[in-house]
């Protein structure tokens, strides 16, 4: 878990880097010295099954 003291004196390096705090969130400290807040997380989508193309022969 962060805290707020940890994410004001993050200092800028050389390349970008995170500081987690957990379950997908994060601190995102850039070189320049900005700091964005970013969220890690996906999506399921069910797709519905093919159907196969009309040029497959298919047995009953």
């Amino acid at each position: 878990m962060l805290t707020d003291t940890q994410c004001r004196t993050a200092k800028p390096k050389d390349k970008p880097y995170k500081l987690t705090d957990g379950k997908g969130l994060y601190l995102e400290v850039k070189p320049n010295g900005t700091k964005a807040w970013r969220y890690r997380f996906s999506i399921l989508i069910q797709t519905p099954p093919r159907k196969a193309p009309s040029r497959w022969v298919t047995m009953p």
